[in-house]
Formats: structure tokens, sequence, C-alpha cells
């Protein structure tokens, strides 16, 4: 399971080496309530086949019989834009036609010239786990690569996008168990770059994860070699404590924005417990989300994987908008001053 643009983008390059023309959809901005978020694509083929989504609704319908009819590669006045900006959901009639949601609009943008050779080149940065930054000129269609480091992931102005490619943020699994196998595509598919680290041959003889990077160090120089940010979440999933306690009492004194440990919640009070004998704070002993994942019943790895991925959803949100996160109860963050 991969991202979004990652799915797009291999399907566009996909069509086009079958001889197939497409158009590249991104949605610019949203009004109101709306199922995908700016920044999210789409890519539309000359015979109609779709892959990804904008909307959800009768927008893409409507693409699709646009493309099919050959519109948006008819000839067009010589000034005329080579990027087509368009906004459904004007009016009430236009948001009832498109089952839109009750006052929502959106903008998109589409591109039926996209460069294949530099889409190919984006898509590569992302298989590599690497950001890009694409930008996109409305009037001429030509496409810039830049570096991804310190853009904003989306943004948009009367004359271009800048649209951020790549996992935005940083995974680290210590644990290559059966969780680990279900929680790696769901985080890549959320945007997340994954390293599992575990020196335990027994486990990582038989792991078999292509798509995510695997680290046989000890934990806790895993998590210094990790040098987490703001962006990166570290989950230990051992059972283990002489594992999990290595990378924890790194991890809480670090700066990544979630730190969880699977167990129970006799096992999580002894670990912390035993986390407050060592060189942590109180605060950042309570810091640690356990057990972890959001309290949804879960039993299976499957099911435990899915709890932690709607937690780590729940914390980037929470972040986005100014709350505190440093504890499992968060609230809003109090106004300086």
């Amino acid at each position: 399971m991969h991202s979004n643009e990652h799915e797009v983008l291999d399907q566009a390059l996909r069509w086009h080496q079958a001889g197939q023309r497409s158009v590249l959809v991104t949605v610019l901005r949203t009004f109101g309530a709306s199922p995908r978020p700016p920044g999210a694509m789409a890519v539309i083929s000359e015979k109609g086949l779709i892959k990804g989504s904008v909307s959800g609704g009768c927008v893409e319908d409507d693409l699709v019989h646009e493309v099919m009819s050959g519109h948006f590669w008819a000839a067009q006045a010589p000034d005329a834009p080579k990027v087509a900006v368009r906004v459904y959901g004007r009016d009430a009639a236009e948001r009832e036609r498109y089952r839109l949601p009750c006052g929502n609009a959106l903008r998109l943008a589409i591109e039926p010239f996209w460069q294949p050779d530099l889409i190919e080149q984006a898509w590569r940065a992302i298989c590599a786990q690497q950001t890009v930054a694409r930008r996109v000129d409305y009037a001429s269609g030509l496409m810039t690569l830049l570096s991804g480091s310190g853009q904003l992931d989306f943004t948009d102005d009367a004359h271009s996008l800048t649209h951020v490619l790549g996992p935005r943020r940083r995974l680290l699994i210590i644990g290559a168990t059966e969780l680990s196998l279900y929680l790696l595509p769901i985080a890549q598919s959320l945007g997340y770059a994954v390293t599992v680290c575990d020196p335990r041959t027994e486990y990582t003889g038989g792991w078999h994860a292509p798509d995510a990077t695997l680290w046989h160090t000890m934990p806790d120089d895993a998590v210094v070699a990790f040098a987490c940010d703001e962006r990166t979440a570290v989950v230990t999933v051992t059972h283990d404590p002489k594992l999990d306690d290595l990378a924890l009492m790194e991890a809480l004194k670090s700066r990544a924005f979630y730190v969880g440990a699977l167990g129970s919640t006799i096992t999580n009070t002894r670990r912390k417990a035993r986390l407050r004998e060592f060189d942590l704070s109180a605060d950042q002993v309570a810091a640690l989300r356990g057990p972890v994942g959001l309290h949804i019943g879960s039993r299976s790895p499957a099911e435990i994987a899915v709890s932690i991925a709607a937690e780590l959803i729940q914390v980037s949100r929470m972040i986005e908008n100014g709350c505190c996160v440093g504890t499992s109860t968060s609230t809003p963050c109090a106004s300086p001053g």
C-alpha cells in the first residue's frame, strides 16, 4: 500500500508507456466539508479510467466525460493557460449536481500536458522515501522539481501550485514482528517513511518487507541515529523490556511528536516506573503513550496496527490544530502571555 501521490504518478506513467494520454488532477483548495484535502491527486486516462480521487462524488464523473471527449487536448487560443483551474460547487445547484456536502466547494488544477520525464523523477524520489517539491506554472503548464526540504506541504496562488511529494513524516518501529508487517503499509499510505529496527536474528531472518528499511542495531543506538525531530514517531512492539526500554529512554528525550509502547495497562505502568529510574523527567515519562493506539477494542495484530495508525492521525491533527499532545490526554495550548 502506498501514498495517494505514489499510486497516481505510477499509474500515469504506466498509461503513458502504453501510449495513452491522461490528465493529472490536483485539489488546490476546499471550502467547507471535503473528503479530500489540498494536494490530493487523481489521474484520468483518455479511455475513462481513473486512479485516485479528488472529491468522491460526481466531480470525477464529469471530468472523466470531458477527458474521454478529448476536450482538454483540443486546440485552444495561443495565450490560453495550459493548466485548467476549475471551481466546483459555486452554488447550491452545482453542489447538488456533484453530490458535494452542504456548503462545500473545491478548486482543482487539471494538467493535460504534464511532463513524463519529470513525473518519473518525482515518482523515483517517492520510491526512495525522499521528498521533492513539484511546482507547476498554470500559464505554461511547465513543471519544475525543487527540494522538498523546508517547503510547506502544499501551496498555491493565482499563477502556480507547489506540492511536496514523498513521505512528510517518519516512523521508527522497534520490533520486526507480525504487528509491524500490518502497521508498515498503513503508515506508508499515510505518508510515513518507515524504518524497522530489531537486533534479534530470529525475527529479522524471516522478515520480508522490501518497502521498508530494516536496521539490525540495538534500539537505543537506532533512535539516536534516527535523529528524531518534530515529524518523527517511535513505536516499540517487541514485548521485550530489554529492547523496548532502551529505545524509549532515548525517544522520550527526543523531539519526536509521538512515542508509544505496546503492552497492557499493567505492563505500561511497570514500564513507566522503570523509566523513572533513569535520566528522564516526570513530564518525559508521562509523554509515553501506552497502551499504544486508540481504544477501539483491538485484539489481533492487524486491529492493533489500525488503532496505532488512528492515534498517529489523531495526534497529528491535534498538532495541526494547536493542541498540546505531550500526554495521552491532550488539551488546547494556552495562549502566550
